[in-house]
């Protein structure tokens, strides 16, 4: 027995170890733990950042901020945000908070607790239909609000009462009940020294005041409660029309309006964004401190005289991918201070005379894209970038004649002065001096135009 028993012993401790595998399913438990372990904390951790303020706004780490002239601007446009984000995710209060193109639907009180500091709050192209009274709560320092192109149908003047510093607010498309719970807002707008509030604000019911400006609107026609005619209809079938509303002349139909037309953006500087609205004509009251137009992917074919003239701040003026075929003489008249015009991809095969004349800042041009006819009306252009040789272009080649396609209307130019040198040095040496041969005022005014553009003559003058 004494013999046996160290071997039974060492049986028993074999028996009792795990196999292999089983110690392999062993370490992967282990590391599975430590891996689930850490997970929670980091959850944890994120869930500390983000429920700091203990309500449902959450921290964005896609947001953007920059700093301009010492202000800090935060960007979270274009983020898919339902919500809010809180104030204690950047660096320091922010004194503008970008938060246009998102998905934001109702906005409740307290919503910019901690944004005490801010100037500015972009909030358009959302989908904004409730603003609670106490929204705006603490936002003393606020002089721009920005709450255009959003869903909203009646706001109280009690939710703009503590921002006694707002100068600028903007609510145009947005559709507007101009009823009696819109009565305060519409006097508030009406008053004399809030006139850059609200300005291109319009009614979008009732039918009696559909497209009334609130600025311009009487407030006693707001609670007017109209009642179901009790007379039976008019047998002859004539309509009863409601006579409650004062009628209205119809407006004369004019040019579009850039404010309503396109999307306004004020920082970090001023941009008036047009792309893609359809747009047959420039549109009117271009803001006077735009700073950058983008008028592209449009259906331009005419630039006018004076379209322009109002947008004497633009430094940057985009027409590219329109159908451009003719800029009248004056169209850019005004912006002295303009630095880059692209007008590529478009119709244009030359400049009038003097179409340039205003632009003595201009820095970049492009031209690409154009069907440019290289005869005598595209020399305007030619000796204009000459006498500017601090203008950078580009894209500036003959279409036609179909010899020069593809050549640079520049060299185009050169060689036809060239030869014009020449033959006027054939001329004085053989002593040419044929009046008939004279070239006179008239006669260069009509080669600098095309022949579509010239008006009846009553003569024609045969060479």
């Amino acid at each position: 027995m004494r013999v046996t028993s160290p071997l039974l012993l060492a049986l028993l401790v074999l028996l009792l170890l795990p196999s292999p595998s089983q110690l392999r399913k062993a370490g992967q438990g282990r590391r599975l733990k430590v891996g689930r372990r850490l997970l929670r904390r980091d959850r944890v951790r994120g869930q500390g950042r983000q429920g700091r303020s203990g309500d449902s706004r959450h921290q964005v780490p896609e947001c953007s901020e920059y700093s301009d002239s010492e202000d800090l601007f935060v960007d979270c446009q274009g983020r898919k945000l339902s919500s809010i984000p809180i104030a204690l995710s950047w660096s320091r209060a922010p004194d503008h908070l970008l938060l246009a193109r998102n998905r934001i639907r109702v906005l409740h009180d307290g919503a910019f607790s901690g944004f005490e500091g801010l100037r500015s709050l972009d909030l358009q192209q959302n989908r904004i239909s409730v603003l609670e009274e106490g929204v705006f709560l603490g936002l003393i320092h606020l002089t721009t609000l920005l709450l255009q192109h959003n869903r909203l149908g009646t706001l109280s003047e009690e939710a703009l009462i503590p921002m006694p510093a707002l100068r600028y607010l903007r609510l145009h498309d947005n559709p507007w009940s101009c009823r009696c719970t819109l009565d305060s807002l519409v006097r508030t707008l009406q008053v004399p020294s809030n006139r850059n509030l609200g300005n291109h604000a319009r009614c979008a019911e009732p039918v009696g005041l559909r497209g009334r400006k609130l600025r311009q609107v009487d407030p006693e026609l707001l609670c007017l409660e109209l009642e179901p005619p009790s007379d039976p209809p008019d047998p002859q079938g004539e309509d009863q029309r409601d006579s409650t509303y004062p009628l209205q002349p119809i407006p004369i139909r004019g040019k579009p309006d850039a404010t309503t037309s396109c999307h306004t953006y004020l920082f970090p500087t001023p941009r008036l964004d047009c792309r893609s609205r359809d747009l047959a004509e420039v549109p009117a009251d271009i803001p006077g401190d735009m700073v950058h137009m983008d008028l592209s992917q449009n259906s331009l074919r005419r630039l006018k005289a004076r379209d322009f003239v109002e947008a004497r701040s633009l430094r940057s003026l985009n027409l590219s991918d329109n159908n451009l075929e003719d800029m009248d003489t004056a169209s850019l008249s005004g912006l002295l201070h303009l630095h880059e015009l692209d007008l590529s991809n478009n119709n244009l095969h030359f400049f009038h005379y003097g179409v340039l004349e205003d632009l003595y800042f201009l820095s970049l041009l492009r031209l690409g894209g154009n069907p440019w006819v290289c005869d005598y009306s595209i020399h305007y252009l030619v000796y204009w970038l000459r006498l500017h040789p601090g203008v950078t272009h580009s894209g500036l080649l003959c279409h036609s004649p179909p010899e020069l396609r593809g050549k640079s209307v520049e060299d185009y130019v050169h060689s036809y002065n060239r030869a014009c040198s020449q033959t006027e040095h054939s001329q004085t040496e053989y002593g040419q001096t044929d009046p008939e041969l004279w070239v006179t005022s008239m006669e260069l005014q009509e080669e600098m135009e095309p022949a579509h553009l010239r008006g009846p003559q009553k003569y024609h003058v045969t060479r």
